[in-house]
């Protein structure tokens, strides 16, 4: 998911980033922090600072992307499908949201709903076959259990 845990307010760097000191100064900086994190292999830490930067600043995509693509990294799906749903809601054709949707469903055992959005989004970029692999994986789990019955 890198591809394309919350906070809990507390402001000691201690607590939330065990090692690390939080980045200082604005959102802008925490962005960049919570990016260099996730690009480091450390998806928790990052959706720490995420969080943090998507509090301040609740109505920015590309904070509220990234809180989701960390989330879901560090295996808190359904947190990640809320903020990916956000974005959904916000920008329907977003086809990114769309597939980051249908898989942290999917991850949660939504295969139904995942089916949907993973469909979304292989339909708006027909061409990206990751999409298109994703459909057809969850379609496949959807028909086993459905055959299972």
């Amino acid at each position: 998911m890198s591809e394309g845990s919350s906070a809990s307010g507390d402001s000691r760097p201690e607590e939330n980033f065990p090692g690390q000191a939080l980045p200082e100064g604005d959102v802008h900086a925490w962005y960049r922090r919570g990016m260099e994190l996730l690009g480091n292999g450390s998806p928790a830490a990052a959706a720490q600072v995420l969080q943090r930067a998507s509090t301040a600043e609740p109505a920015s995509r590309s904070v509220r992307e990234a809180l989701a693509r960390a989330q879901f990294d560090a295996g808190q799906y359904a947190e990640a499908a809320d903020n990916f749903r956000m974005i959904v809601e916000a920008s329907p054709s977003d086809d990114y949201a769309h597939f980051g949707l249908g898989l942290a469903l999917a991850r949660t055992g939504h295969h139904a709903a995942a089916a949907e959005y993973l469909a979304l989004a292989a339909a708006m970029r027909p061409d990206a076959a990751h999409y298109t692999e994703a459909l057809r994986s969850v379609r496949a789990t959807l028909r086993a259990r459905e055959e299972s019955r």
